[in-house]
This record gives C-alpha cells, structure tokens and sequence, in this order.
C-alpha cells in the first residue's frame, strides 16, 4: 500500500459505529490496525480538531481554538505541504466550506467542494462520496481526503447517540463502504472522526466529546489493536505510508501498518 483515503466522519462516536449496527463495522474492524478509543484534542471543536489532524499538533501550537481560521503566528507545515513537497498528490472533497484552509496554496491537485448547508448533509454526503470515487477511479491522487459532515449536523439537531443520529451514521457507513470498494488494492482506508459528541454538543473534555474511532483499513491486513492511538498520529502515519519524511515539529507517533 502506498496511497491512502482518509474519511472523517464528523462528530462520529465508536459506540455510534457500534449501536448504528452496520455491518460494515465489522469488516472494518476484521481488516484493520484500528483503535476505538483514539482521542482528538482539547477544544474538542470541528476546525481546532481537524487542524490538528492535518498538522499533527495540539491547538495550543497551531493557534486555531474556534471554528473562524487565523493564518498560524508561527506556521507549522500540515500533510498536504509536507506530500507536496516530495513529489506527491493531494485531493479534498467535503462539505463544510469552513475545512477550505487546512491546506495552503498550491498544496492540491484538486478539491471539491458541496455546501452541506445549502444541499443538506445527506445529500451532501452521498455527493463528495461519489464524486471522490470518480476523481480516484481517473486519476488515482496519493492522498485523498473526504469529509462527511452530516452525523455532526444529526446530533446537533436531535442528539448524540439517538435514534436520528445513529441513522446518520449508519448511512455515512454505508457511504464509507462505497468508497472502501472502489478502492485500487494499493490504497489504505483511513477512517476517522474529528471529535464525539454528548447531548446536542461538544467541544468538553468528557470522554464522550474526547473519544474518536482510528481505523487503517485494507482487505489484506489482518485485525490489531493500536494502543493510545491520537488524532495527531495520521499524518505523521500517512505521510510515512506515502514515501515521504514526517515533519519533525510533528508531535504524533507514526503508527505501523
């Protein structure tokens, strides 16, 4: 494997994959190195979370504590200039218009973007989902990121863990799945969440808002456990699958595969 898709489901708990009873989960789970009790960062927020992600920081260094970007006091390269630099591929679908500046310029080979607020997050979803398997089908980027932001809708709505949001995200499972098949052989699925969720929020320090799904999946790997697994450890481990030098102001640990 030396290419990866990374989903992120928004706001999607472990316990969420678990209750939703898809049966996708299971699969995942089977073929994976995998962690369902990774933790995100502090504030437990979509943008602080998804920076972090991509610069494998903590929001204390990257400086984003909301969801309004700031351009970084003291910028640390993220995932997408660190492939760039070496020679590699990058390519963004998702439909939360706020995630345009977790890359810099001239970092992308392509993004598409689909307003989750004007389509509606269902549609939404199912729309990036099969616009990145065509993208991927024709021109086959090393890297491709694809957000799904109707589950975080879903609970803010109707709450975390009930009956619409588990819905949400058995459906975006099943968006997962379609992209997991589609899949050339040579590609890891990486599938995440910025953060949880509790009531009809988050953003707390509560296991709750804390805790995230971290699955590294392909067909042809055997189930292992990842042990204090951390959203700040997937690009350090993308970036390392993909033939390029992690970051060294990178802080998370690259996870073997």
């Amino acid at each position: 494997m030396n290419k990866a898709v990374l989903v992120l489901v928004d706001g999607m708990r472990p316990d969420g994959m678990l209750e939703s009873k898809n049966p996708f989960v299971s699969e995942l789970l089977a073929h994976s190195a995998h962690s369902m009790s990774a933790r995100t960062v502090m504030p437990s927020v979509t943008l602080p979370c998804h920076m972090s992600l991509f610069h494998s920081v903590e929001p204390s260094r990257h400086g984003i504590t909301t969801n309004t970007y700031i351009p970084q006091v003291r910028p640390i390269k993220g995932l997408c200039e660190n492939l760039r630099a070496h020679g590699k591929t990058c390519a963004f679908f998702y439909n939360w218009e706020e995630l345009k500046d977790l890359s810099r310029p001239d970092s992308l080979m392509y993004a598409n973007f689909v307003s989750g607020h004007i389509f509606g997050y269902e549609a939404a979803n199912r729309m990036v989902t099969d616009a990145s398997i065509s993208f991927i089908g024709e021109y086959k980027p090393d890297f491709t990121f694809v957000y799904m932001g109707w589950t975080d809708a879903a609970g803010h709505d109707f709450g975390w863990m009930g009956p619409e949001y588990l819905h949400s995200v058995d459906e975006s499972l099943k968006c997962v799945k379609k992209i997991a098949e589609s899949l050339p052989e040579d590609y890891l699925l990486i599938l995440t969440a910025d953060h949880g969720g509790h009531a009809r929020s988050h953003g707390s320090d509560i296991p709750e808002d804390m805790t995230i799904p971290l699955i590294m999946y392909n067909p042809a790997l055997e189930s292992t456990e990842l042990e204090n697994a951390s959203i700040l450890d997937i690009a350090p481990t993308t970036a390392n699958l993909l033939g390029s030098t992690p970051d060294p102001e990178w802080e998370g640990q690259i996870r073997k595969i």
